[in-house]
C-alpha cells in the first residue's frame, strides 16, 4: 500500500509530501520554501520572523466566524539518525517509507513522524475547504529538536489566540498539559600529547551495537542501554586486566537520543590477551541477560586490528575511562507529586576522541529548574576533575501544567465523549515548546496531543495507523468544539 492511500488519506497524503522534503534542524531552507510554496498554492498568507518561525492565518468556516481564535502549533525540523549499515543521505533524500500491517516504518532511518504528523494534520486543515473550524492561527516553528531556538525566538505579541493545540504528543491516549525542561552540557579537553604504543601492546576495535535507542525523554524510564555506558564499562573491565591505550572513541549521535552504537580503538599488553578475552566474553553474556527485555539484539564486537600509532597516555586513558563509568546517566529523581513522572534525568548522549581532543554532549531534562543544573552539575563533574572544560548550552524551561483551564476541561470531556474512557491527563518528560511559546503568550491556554508513535529519535521509529485516525477525530472534533 501506498502511504498516500492510508486513512485518513488527508493527512498521510500531506506526509508523504512533506517527508519527501531533507528536513535536519538547522537546516530548515529547503522544508520552509516547501511549506511556503503550499500556502501559496492555497492562497493563504503568511509571515516569516526573524528566526525562520512561519505564521498564518486562515479565516473561520462558515457559521464559526465568532468563535475564539485557535492557535495550531508543530515543528518543522526532525531527528536525522540511520543505522550504521544503511547507505542514505539525510541532505539529499526524502525518508524511504513502507506500511508493516499497522504501523508505518521507514527503512533504516528515523521516520520523522515527530513532528512531522502534526504540521501533515494541521497542512491538511489549511487546505481542505470542507473541514469546520474557527477563526486559525498557525506556528510552525524551526530547531525544535537541537535547542528549541524557534519558539525561544518567538516575539511577544505576534501571535495572540487565546488557545493553541500543539500536535507534538505520541501516545493517543496523553493529553499533555506540561512538560520538562532542558539543557545541554558539553565537555570538553585536549588529552595530547599524544604517545607511541608500546611495542608489546596489540590494537582492537570495540563496538557495541544493536541497542534499540529512543528519546532521551520520554524513554528514559525504560531502562534501554546507553551504548557509550556499556563501551566504557567494557574499557573499565579491561582495565582490570591491563592498562589501556586509547586512541580513538565515536559513540552515540544526537543528544536527545539514547545512544544505539559506540566504538573505540585501543591496546593494551600482549601478555594479558587471554585474560582480556575471557572478560569481555563473560560480560557480553552478563549484558544480554540485563538488557534481555529491552535490548535483546545488544552485540560486542571485539577484534584485533591493525597496530595504531599513537594514543592517549595510560593515564589519561584510565582518568577517561573512570571519569565516564561516574558521570551520571539515566533517572536522577522522580516526581514527588505526580505518580510515575521522571522529574529529573540525565542522557550521555555523545563521545568523540580524535588526536587526542575529547568532546562530550549530554541533555540534562528536569520539570525543576534548579534540578537541571544539579544532575548537569552530577553528569560533568567527573570530567572536571580530570581537567575538562565544562559549558552549558540549549536551556529552555518547563512548561507548568494548568489543570483546572478551561480548554483542558474541554479536551478532557471531548476525550471521554467520543472515546467513551479516561485519557491520561499528564505532564510528559520530553522537552515541548509549550513553556517557550507561553513566555511570548502569557494568557493562552495550551493542551498537547497526538497519535501513537514509537522509538521516536531512532531508526525504528514508527507511527501507527488505527492511532492517527482516532488523533485526526479527535482533532476535528475539537476545532468545532472549542468555544
Amino acid at each position: 500500500m501506498r502511504i498516500e492511500e492510508i486513512e485518513p488519506r488527508e493527512l498521510w497524503s500531506e506526509f508523504a509530501a512533506f517527508n519527501a522534503v531533507p528536513r535536519a534542524s538547522k537546516k530548515e531552507e529547503e522544508i520552509t520554501a516547501f511549506v511556503l510554496a503550499e500556502l501559496d498554492k492555497m492562497n493563504l498568507s503568511y509571515q516569516l520572523d526573524a528566526v525562520g518561525n512561519v505564521r498564518v492565518e486562515k479565516a473561520a468556516s462558515a457559521g464559526y466566524e465568532s468563535r475564539p481564535m485557535v492557535a495550531l502549533q508543530a515543528h518543522l525540523d526532525m531527528v536525522h539518525q540511520k543505522n550504521a549499515s544503511t547507505q542514505f543521505d539525510f541532505a539529499t533524500q526524502g525518508i524511504d517509507m513502507y506500511v508493516d500491517g499497522d504501523w508505518v516504518r521507514a527503512k533504516g532511518t528515523t521516520l520523522g513522524a515527530d513532528n512531522g504528523l502534526g504540521v501533515a494534520a494541521i497542512l491538511a486543515v489549511l487546505r481542505s475547504s470542507t473541514i469546520e473550524h474557527p477563526p486559525l492561527e498557525v506556528l510552525f516553528t524551526m530547531d525544535e529538536e537541537t535547542g528549541m531556538t524557534g519558539a525561544k525566538g518567538l516575539k511577544e505579541g505576534w501571535l495572540t489566540a487565546p488557545y493553541l493545540l500543539n500536535l507534538d504528543t505520541e501516545e493517543d491516549d496523553e493529553l499533555t498539559i506540561g512538560c520538562a525542561g532542558g539543557v545541554d552540557t558539553l565537555i570538553s579537553a585536549d588529552l595530547s600529547p599524544l604517545e607511541a604504543i608500546p611495542s608489546e601492546f596489540h590494537t582492537y576495535t570495540l563496538e557495541v551495537k544493536g541497542l534499540f535507542g529512543g528519546h532521551s525523554g520520554t524513554d528514559i524510564h525504560l531502562g534501554k542501554g546507553n551504548a557509550n555506558k556499556i563501551l566504557f564499562r567494557i574499557l573499565n573491565t579491561i582495565l582490570s586486566h591491563s592498562d589501556i591505550c586509547l586512541s580513538d572513541v565515536d559513540g552515540g549521535g544526537l543528544r536527545n537520543a539514547i545512544p544505539r552504537e559506540a566504538q573505540c580503538t585501543f591496546s593494551f599488553s600482549s601478555f594479558y590477551k587471554e585474560a582480556v578475552l575471557n572478560a569481555v566474553k563473560e560480560l557480553e553474556t552478563i549484558l544480554k541477560a540485563e538488557y534481555a527485555a529491552t535490548d535483546p539484539s545488544v552485540q560486542l564486537v571485539f577484534l584485533e586490528s591493525k597496530s595504531g600509532v599513537n594514543s592517549i597516555s595510560p593515564l589519561k586513558s584510565k582518568e577517561l575511562i573512570k571519569a565516564v563509568m561516574a558521570c551520571f546517566n539515566g533517572i536522577f529523581r522522580m516526581s514527588p507529586t505526580v505518580a510515575g513522572l521522571v522529574e529529573t534525568s540525565s542522557n550521555l548522549a555523545r563521545i568523540v576522541l580524535k588526536d587526542g581532543k575529547l568532546d562530550i554532549q549530554g541533555l540534562q531534562r528536569s520539570s525543576v529548574d534548579s534540578a537541571k543544573y544539579e544532575v548537569s552539575e552530577n553528569f560533568s563533574a567527573p570530567f572536571e576533575l580530570i581537567g575538562a572544560k565544562v559549558e552549558l548550552e540549549g536551556e529552555y524551561p518547563g512548561w507548568i501544567p494548568a489543570p483546572q483551564s478551561d480548554l483542558v476541561s474541554s479536551m478532557h470531556a471531548l476525550y471521554r465523549k467520543m472515546f467513551e474512557e479516561e485519557p491520561q491527563v499528564l505532564a510528559c518528560h520530553a522537552g515541548l515548546e509549550c513553556g517557550l511559546i507561553g513566555k511570548s503568550m502569557p494568557n493562552t491556554q495550551m493542551i498537547s496531543f497526538g497519535p501513537t508513535i514509537r522509538n521516536a529519535h531512532s531508526p525504528d521509529e514508527c507511527a501507527q495507523i488505527s492511532s492517527s485516525q482516532k488523533f485526526w477525530s479527535y482533532f476535528l472534533e475539537a476545532l468545532k468544539m472549542i468555544k
